[in-house]
């Protein structure tokens, strides 16, 4: 940007409210930390700084401490209703952790922590080793918490930070915090997108995750969710694993460390079938081709690239997965024949009702829904729906085609009272057309639709 421009940039943020300020502030620093438009990122969270700073009323910091000392754990995240894989941490813990670090757990480090962001003192790095320091006195804190004492009175010590699933996150976000320097530097080394993951690619990626703090059980899946974020395919993760076995088995490739990237490529499939369900009960085919290539994908490549038994836990969990696609699909499969057929039924004239009509949004649902069975095509085989796919995509080829002419041709000779109904039923049955034979077809069925309106206007002009 041009100084002119930069100018202009620095007077629209200077304008903003200092709680609009923070936000973006905070959005800035987020997209940063995932590599997103990092030069734009860092030339606007350097203008907001020096705004925040000059304006001495240091809103950004004071408003949410919490946010500083989190802030590294924000790759890591997910929402409520997730279900929680290795690697992961729930948003909502973060505030009871706060505050019980901050009424108990490291009271001292918290107190001194706010001081220094409220006294707006120092550099932006002053600022960043104040947190560091209260980083360190929260994981160590957290650590006490969980080993230093007896049973009963760590329940009742664990019982006043939160509910169980904050309880169920604690150790991790002290793993991450405690890790923090060492996760910073992987995330720096790491390449912004790993496209083919070969094995140039995971010799490198093993290289920058060969750090001792990094290898812990707590700490690795935090490690490992970093460079799943940059595969194009997140099942690609068990390369990894399969190249620290030495070996394709699974029993081999559990022993490891890295047998933990198995369970959270397995995990991430899990989600990826709950989302498909999800979309299909609620009508939302617009994400379906991506989530059925994520998840054939997924299955082919662990099925293809581990030697996974059936009968142990990552076979059977497999399996589930199978299952569950298999059920959502195929019922929802085998309905498409039933709504296109009630649509273009061809009921004699006196049986429809003077007025009828066709629902347009209804039409374009059963569309979107033979096209989803097109689609359901590509990835039958891997994910068990090859049968009813191929079966109900047959069935509503030779149906479509069929009804198309004997609709066309209802328009020469009907009744005039039904006439709109037919026209609507035909401007239906073209649409289905072009989603299972292409433009060039509904296009022809659409011109001899209008010869016969053509026809049908002359013959009725002739009598």
């Amino acid at each position: 940007m041009d100084q002119t421009s930069i100018e202009r940039l620095k007077d629209y943020l200077a304008q903003l409210p200092p709680k609009s300020q923070a936000l973006l502030m905070r959005e800035f620093e987020r997209a940063a930390e995932r590599g997103e438009d990092a030069a734009v990122a860092n030339l606007v969270l350097d203008q907001l700084r020096r705004i925040v700073r000059r304006s001495g009323d240091g809103e950004q910091r004071n408003e949410d401490p919490a946010q500083h000392l989190f802030r590294h754990l924000h790759p890591f995240l997910v929402e409520d209703g997730v279900v929680l894989r290795p690697g992961q941490i729930r948003r909502t813990s973060l505030m009871p952790v706060w505050q019980w670090l901050a009424r108990e757990g490291a009271p001292a480090a918290a107190h001194a922590f706010e001081a220094a962001l409220a006294t707006q003192i120092g550099s932006t790095s002053d600022i960043e080793a104040a947190a560091r320091t209260f980083q360190l006195a929260a994981a160590a804190a957290i650590q006490r918490t969980l080993t230093d004492r007896s049973d009963m009175d760590r329940q009742r010590a664990l019982g006043r930070i939160g509910a169980p699933s904050v309880v169920e996150d604690l150790a991790a976000i002290g793993a991450v915090l405690n890790a923090r320097d060492a996760l910073d530097t992987l995330n720096s080394r790491l390449p912004s997108f790993l496209h083919i993951f070969g094995e140039s690619q995971i010799a490198s990626v093993m290289m920058a995750l060969n750090v001792p703090s990094l290898q812990t059980p707590l700490a690795l899946p935090f490690a490992l969710s970093l460079v799943m974020q940059r595969l194009s395919a997140s099942w690609q993760i068990i390369r990894l694993a399969v190249r620290v076995a030495g070996s394709d088995d699974e029993i081999r490739v559990a022993a490891t460390p890295y047998g933990v990237a198995v369970k959270m490529a397995l995990d991430d499939l899990s989600q990826t079938s709950a989302g498909l369900r999800t979309d299909i009960r609620r009508g939302r085919f617009e994400n379906v081709s991506q989530h059925l290539k994520t998840l054939h994908d997924g299955v082919r490549g662990l099925r293809t690239e581990l030697d996974i038994r059936s009968d142990s836990n990552w076979g059977r969990q497999l399996a589930a997965i199978r299952v569950n696609i298999s059920e959502v699909l195929q019922s929802e499969i085998e309905g498409v024949s039933g709504r296109v057929r009630r649509l273009l039924r061809q009921r004699p004239d006196k049986d429809i009702p003077s007025g009828a009509q066709l629902d347009p949004i209804e039409v374009e649902e059963t569309a979107a829904l033979i096209d989803f069975v097109a689609v359901c095509r590509n990835y039958a085989s891997e994910l068990a729906i090859n049968e009813v796919t191929m079966r109900t995509y047959s069935d509503l080829q030779h149906y479509v085609e069929r009804t198309a002419e004997t609709l066309v041709e209802s328009l020469r000779n009907g009744d005039e009272r039904v006439r709109a109904f037919r026209q609507q039923q035909v401007k239906a049955v073209i649409r289905f057309c072009e989603v299972l034979f292409g433009q060039d077809y509904s296009s022809l069925m659409s011109r001899a639709a209008e010869q016969a309106l053509t026809v049908e206007r002359k013959s009725s002009r002739a009598g």
